[in-house]
């Protein structure tokens, strides 16, 4: 038989992950914190179905929803992303900025496509996400990792390994972290652009939680403070509107979005019309600062009976994050539990988590005793029963 492409081999570990991540957010009778997916309760379903009942008529827009549509993306969603998105966050930006993408994790793909040859080195933080891993893995680049505390990646650390390893690539995701809900500080995010261009290095970051906060201060982007083009900024619609939607878009200067036009029309030719002229109708008719609010308020609450939670039924041995938005709870055990091994019997309990260990990309064990929990798409009655169960269990272990 014809042998596969070494990239294969070399993401092997990380798609086993992305695997039983799926998986346990597709098992209807399992209560799944493992998953980082919006509610069902968030889903706009109504508002979309009358967009579309008005949307979709050969006098309307129906004929450029269903039709090719421009590589850069559809004008007016790029107007949507600049106006409703980037500007109020302070984020200066024009339409030529600005390309829309198949899902935030498109922009991934784009930019390893652009900038990375086998071998080349990715720093990431320690934790990171490990679906982004995988993208990195598939070009065959080296990522390392990257000192964090309590607050993110420490600037110090990650100005000594670019001088030791002369990366292409930072990747760094700023505000309630995937996993670990943590949130970069001001100061930390304006000195990261400024490695940026200080050594001529790509600071990609990551932000498609930024949107979803429910306690705290809104922080500038690390995008504010670049002044060469160095930081990339990538973000989804996947949390704000609909994942099913599959739109992200890429924020950079004039010169390198013409780069991701030529990759865009060599891969996925354009991201899908349709999505696009729904999501923009959607911000445009006004729907869109109601359905914040409230999927900021469902999941305000959710993340509060989680956390209630952890007093209720786990040991005080138990440590976690306590983020101000976002979708994740990084939770740490005694070391004598091994969350990769407890997992089978968490999910014959009918409760899932996503083990720690897939997230620390230099292995040897680092995170055996951690877990991913995500309170979003688990109604609060459902987050108490979970909880009980997985806290009983974790108590039986020691």
């Amino acid at each position: 038989m014809t042998g596969y492409a070494d990239r294969l081999e070399t993401m092997k570990g990380s798609a086993n992950i992305i695997h039983n991540l799926f998986n346990a957010m597709t098992d209807p009778d399992t209560i799944s914190f493992g998953g980082g997916s919006p509610a069902k309760e968030a889903l706009p379903v109504d508002i979309v179905r009358k967009i579309s009942d008005e949307v979709m008529t050969k006098d309307g827009k129906g004929i450029t929803a269903l039709q090719y549509g421009d590589p850069y993306g559809y004008s007016e969603l790029r107007d949507v992303v600049k106006d409703y998105l980037l500007a109020p966050k302070g984020i200066k930006a024009e339409r030529e900025n600005i390309l829309i993408t198949t899902g935030g994790i498109e922009c991934m793909n784009l930019i390893c496509q652009i900038y990375i040859n086998p071998g080349d080195v990715i720093l990431v933080e320690s934790p990171t996400f490990v679906h982004c891993v995988e993208i990195f893995e598939m070009f065959q680049a080296k990522c390392i990792t990257v000192e964090t505390d309590e607050h993110g990646m420490v600037i110090e650390d990650v100005e000594k390994k670019i001088k030791e390893y002369n990366p292409k690539i930072v990747y760094v995701v700023p505000t309630f972290q995937n996993p670990t809900g943590k949130t970069l500080p001001v100061d930390r995010r304006e000195a990261l652009a400024g490695l940026g261009s200080k050594y001529d290095v790509i600071i990609l970051e990551d932000d498609p939680y930024r949107d979803i906060r429910y306690s705290g201060t809104d922080l500038p982007a690390i995008k504010t403070f670049d002044k060469t083009g160095n930081v990339v900024m990538a973000n989804s619609f996947s949390k704000i509107f609909s994942p099913g939607s599959r739109l992200g878009y890429i924020v950079a200067t004039k010169e390198l979005i013409d780069i991701f036009y030529q990759i865009q029309t060599a891969t996925v030719s354009v991201t899908s019309t349709l999505s696009q002229v729904l999501c923009a109708e959607f911000f445009k008719r006004g729907y869109y600062p109601e359905h914040h609010k409230m999927i900021c308020d469902m999941y305000r609450e959710r993340r509060d009976v989680m956390l209630e939670c952890f007093d209720k039924y786990f040991p005080e041995s138990v440590k976690h994050t306590v983020p101000d938005g976002g979708m994740f709870i990084w939770v740490t055990c005694p070391e004598s539990i091994n969350t990769t091994e407890m997992l089978a019997e968490a999910n014959a309990r009918k409760v899932a988590y996503v083990a720690g260990e897939g997230f620390y990309v230099e292995g040897g064990g680092k995170g055996s005793n951690c877990m991913r929990m995500s309170f979003t798409g688990v109604t609060p009655e459902n987050i108490e029963i979970g909880m009980k169960r997985l806290g009983e269990l974790i108590k039986s272990k020691l």
